[in-house]
């Protein structure tokens, strides 16, 4: 159940801000709900607000000319959604989807660009978490050519369950197939084959991870890569649960 209001603290990289920087920073943030499906901003389009999810986890996918997409990395509550704003391009490469409800917080990306110009304690943090999910991008694509499908959906639903701090998703096979760039067939007899292995249960919308350690067994290298990075890059309090 989506809880009626969040904590600017779930989300790591607001926790991780001084007091001091903390107190210039609150007054601009609004609590937002974040709608399954709702995208924050299209590939092409200007960025007017950052988006810090504490409860939601939002998609960064890729379309393709024959509308095909995919997902190149996921955002919950270590990260920001809206990066480009400080690298000067202004506008998103990908669209930004939210694929699990919840709440975040949001802040014009005028006012963030003025913080991140004079804190430099920001300027540091948000290179750092640049840094780390580069290197989710690059090992998801890596992931997605490599790797048979049942690992990759392994991967997938470590990450998705770290970031809800749950053992139990509401997302379809579809919807999963659209984040892979994959067939929904072959979701379903991926899924198939983890629970009879009873790692996981799954029912019309529902995943319930029964086995986590059992799950990153099965798992590719690819979560260990992108936890260890995560870990090597970010202040430890400003670290989602799964990366401690």
């Amino acid at each position: 159940m989506i809880q009626l209001r969040g904590d600017v603290r779930e989300n790591h990289l607001l926790a991780a801000l001084p007091t001091d920087e903390w107190q210039k920073f609150a007054n601009q943030l609004e609590i937002v709900r974040l709608q399954r499906g709702q995208v924050l901003s299209d590939h092409g389009e200007k960025i007017t607000h950052l988006y810090f999810p504490t409860t939601a986890i939002v998609s960064l996918m890729y379309t393709m000319e024959n509308g095909g997409s995919v997902e190149i990395a996921a955002v919950g509550n270590e990260g920001v959604v809206g990066v480009p704003v400080l690298t000067g391009g202004e506008t998103m490469p990908s669209r930004a989807q939210v694929h699990s409800a919840g709440f975040g917080y949001r802040i014009s990306a005028i006012a963030f660009k003025q913080q991140f110009q004079q804190s430099p304690f920001m300027h540091r943090l948000m290179l750092l978490y640049m840094q780390a999910l580069m290197t989710q991008i690059a090992q998801t694509a890596a992931c997605n050519r490599h790797h048979a499908l049942q690992r990759q959906l392994c991967r997938w639903l470590l990450l998705t369950v770290d970031r809800l701090s749950t053992n139990e998703l509401t997302v379809t096979q579809e919807t999963i197939a659209n984040m892979l760039g994959v067939r929904r067939e072959g979701v379903t007899e991926a899924a198939g084959k983890l629970q009879e292995a009873g790692l996981i249960h799954h029912s019309r919308g529902h995943i319930t991870v029964l086995d986590r350690p059992g799950l990153e067994e099965k798992a590719c290298e690819c979560y260990g890569i992108v936890k260890r990075e995560f870990d090597r890059l970010l202040p430890r309090y400003a670290r989602p649960q799964y990366m401690n």
